[in-house]
């Protein structure tokens, strides 16, 4: 049985003390729920120590992004190993911003993935294609081609392993792949994982919709055979927006 999460990604916004105020309006809404169902924050690096001091339990903390090397001179960066020490279990890789703006190819990517699952964090790996991409039809070919990254791995490491579709069109635009659109992919995903690791993993692989989901358009999607509930963004950064999209996954 996959799990069913919805995690909120905070990206570059709020100070402490919005962080942390945030963070207890979530905590004071989320239920620990059971193994299958998991609430998920990533904030700032600078905030996850404070938060896990806050944290009642029923939400787990994670890095927006850290460096895929243990330690050495890298001004400025974190290790998956560091975050893992501070209580951190989950991180992203492969985030549409983190590709586009930092230029993280597939060969660092791997690195962060095989970094991160030997510190034993939870990964949510991004994969999505951009407008252009999607208006010549190239869509399926862009998402195969970043799936492919993950065939390196074991079938264990396979369990640690979630993965968010982000339709880069959809991300900070107000634009919302249809339900239609956003199962059409999770189901190539599905089938994808299934062509690739078999039918027993690609069943017990969560996947994510990651493209402006809202407390409006969350039921629907979530309703979707494949898909198991979403990365969210700018809806995270609200209790009661975040709440609503943490309720229509029940």
């Amino acid at each position: 049985m996959r799990r069913k999460i919805v995690a909120g990604n905070w990206k570059m916004n709020l100070d402490v003390n919005e962080a942390e105020t945030l963070f207890k309006g979530i905590c004071s809404i989320a239920s620990a729920g059971n193994k299958y169902q998991k609430t998920l924050v990533f904030p700032p690096n600078i905030y996850i120590h404070s938060l896990l001091k806050e944290n009642n339990g029923a939400i787990e903390i994670g890095a927006q992004n850290f460096h895929f090397e243990t330690k050495g001179a890298f001004t400025g960066e974190v290790s998956a190993r560091q975050l893992k020490a501070l209580g951190c279990s989950w991180v992203l890789v492969g985030h549409s911003e983190r590709r586009v703006l930092f230029n993280e190819g597939a060969a660092i990517l791997s690195k962060k993935m095989d970094a991160a699952l030997e510190s034993n964090l939870q990964i949510i790996y991004c994969c999505g294609e951009s407008l252009r991409e999607r208006e010549e039809g190239n869509h399926f070919d862009k998402v195969r081609d970043q799936i492919a990254i993950l065939k390196s791995l074991t079938h264990e490491s396979m369990q640690n392993i979630s993965i968010a579709y982000e339709p880069i069109w959809a991300i900070g635009t107000g634009r919302t792949a249809s339900p239609a659109q956003a199962a059409e992919m999770h189901d190539f995903i599905r089938a994808e994982l299934e062509a690739i690791f078999g039918y027993t993993i690609a069943e017990s692989t969560s996947l994510l919709y990651g493209g402006s989901c809202s407390e409006e358009n969350a039921k629907e999607l979530f309703s979707c055979k494949n898909i198991d509930g979403g990365l969210i963004g700018g809806a995270s950064l609200k209790v009661d927006s975040f709440g609503a999209i943490i309720s229509a996954i029940e």
